[in-house]
């Protein structure tokens, strides 16, 4: 695949996907449809309260990709821990202004057991390269098609990036993203994991909370 092809693609996949998936709502409208992209709490309103929602899978997809040294690694060894699950680019600029975010997560919550793994959909070299000058603090696979075929996996038919899917310590996929993620709506999903985690909540709880959250809708507890 060579590189037109590829940015073709991704950038095709990213129009395909919110025309198909966006449309106007602000509720929930089933339990395994998630609220993507819209205001969590200090980010604002969405706009005419306008938010993408897509079909997620309700458990982890299993894939194995390459790493940085070459190595193939399965994502089943990442079992017992909470997983962002990063899709980005070289060439994706909000892909490259989240990582930072990502790092300080990565630093702050590898107690509680969540781990930040980023996957790139870019060629080989380019990533490489753009991660000897700008190193992270964890694990990036790297792939073309098969890169995009794991993140469709979590169950969007159509991908843009950055697309990140939020998994909970048993692989239960908790929230699924596309476009890039801020401070408030990690704090929100982070939190509920936790909860789950802790007792405190149970599964379908938990992606209700996170679903109203992210739409900047109160969760009434029913």
């Amino acid at each position: 695949m060579n590189r037109t092809v590829l940015i073709v693609l991704a950038s095709a996949a990213l129009v395909a996907g919110v025309s198909t998936y966006f449309y106007k709502t602000a509720e929930l409208t089933g339990p395994d449809t998630d609220q993507v992209m819209p205001a969590a709490k200090g980010m604002g309103p969405a706009s005419n309260a306008t938010a993408t929602s897509m079909r997620r899978a309700e458990v982890r997809p299993d894939f194995s990709l390459a790493d940085t040294t070459g190595a193939m690694r399965s994502i089943n060894e990442w079992d017992g821990k909470a997983l962002v699950v990063n899709f980005w680019a070289t060439w994706c600029a909000p892909c490259r202004r989240e990582m930072p975010l990502l790092m300080e997560l990565e630093a702050l919550h590898a107690s509680d057991d969540i781990q930040i793994l980023g996957v790139a959909v870019d060629f080989r070299d380019d990533v490489l390269s753009y991660l000897a000058e700008t190193p992270v603090n964890y694990p990036v696979l790297i792939g073309e098609q098969d890169a995009i075929d794991a993140a469709e996996g979590f169950g969007v038919e159509f991908v843009g990036m950055p697309f990140t899917a939020f998994t909970d310590h048993r692989g239960n996929v908790l929230h699924v993203q596309i476009g890039e993620i801020h401070r408030p709506q990690a704090e929100l999903i982070f939190e509920a994991i936790n909860n789950l985690r802790a007792g405190n909540i149970d599964l379908a709880m938990a992606r209700r909370v996170i679903a109203h959250g992210m739409a900047g809708v109160p969760d009434q507890g029913k």
